[in-house]
């Protein structure tokens, strides 16, 4: 009862009453003040802001009407190669010849193309329907390359039209030349399956290897041209490699979604 008594005798003394109450401190306003300065700003980035955001995924630099499988039209031995490794060549060109039943045949291109992989040698046993060389469907040599990103079907249709690609290219040292620079041509509707993609890219080891993760989408890219660079394609470096992109080399494509508010991420 002790400090009770003393706490009334404080409050009833008269020269207490004069005295202003203070609520708090200048340096609690301070505080409050800038708090609340600092909410309304993040309120107002929240709902005007933008965040970019970018999906990765495998890619392939190609020529944009993709490759074929040369399958044997004739069961046989092979008894010459005609064609060589990296050839262009027109439509309806020789590549084998295949010594049959019924006599010498010759196996040909179904279109204009480069031979990309000869699987058959002289001597070799084959039957109807065997693979026997890949083919890249280019028939000049300045056909442009294009980039193939096989992105996850589920960010497929957040990929805006044109949007801008980062390309590492697996033979070029990106610490000494930067990224190939793209934008976004045409973007796939339907996942695509291993058999698919082998396919077009003329490679069955590349087909299991772009679904390993599931079915992705196929994302075209045009290279942005450059007459500054011995590439003939756009850097993020002034002048890139040294050297010329060849087609069927592999790397790792960054596509730039849509810009989102911060605020979408705290809406259903």
């Amino acid at each position: 009862m002790q400090f009770r008594q003393q706490a009334l005798a404080k409050l009833q003394s008269p020269e207490e009453l004069d005295l202003p109450v203070r609520f708090a401190r200048p340096q609690g306003w301070l505080v409050l003040s800038v708090t609340v300065i600092a909410m309304a700003a993040a309120s107002v980035w929240a709902v005007t802001g933008s965040v970019p955001s970018t999906v990765g995924a495998p890619a392939i630099l190609t020529h944009g009407e993709g490759s074929y499988i040369l399958q044997s039209p004739v069961a046989g031995q092979v008894t010459a190669v005609l064609a060589k490794e990296g050839q262009r060549l027109p439509a309806d060109a020789p590549v084998l010849k295949v010594r049959t039943n019924e006599g010498d045949s010759v196996v040909r291109t179904v279109a204009a193309g480069r031979i990309t992989g000869l699987a058959a040698t002289i001597g070799q046993i084959i039957q109807t329907g065997t693979n026997v060389a890949a083919v890249e469907k280019v028939a000049h040599a300045s056909d442009p390359l294009y980039a193939t990103v096989y992105v996850p079907a589920e960010t497929a249709a957040s990929i805006p039209a044109d949007a801008s690609v980062d390309l590492t290219v697996q033979s070029v040292p990106a610490q000494s030349y930067g990224v190939l620079r793209g934008h976004v041509r045409s973007v796939d509707r339907t996942a695509q399956s291993a058999q698919q993609i082998a396919a077009f890219l003329g490679d069955s080891q590349l087909g299991e290897q772009f679904t390993r993760k599931g079915r992705p989408v196929a994302v075209l890219v045009r290279l942005d041209p450059s007459s500054r660079t011995k590439s003939g394609y756009k850097w993020s470096s002034a002048e890139g490699p040294p050297f010329i992109l060849s087609s069927m080399t592999l790397a790792t494509g960054s596509i730039r979604l849509a810009d989102q508010r911060p605020v979408d991420w705290l809406l259903p």
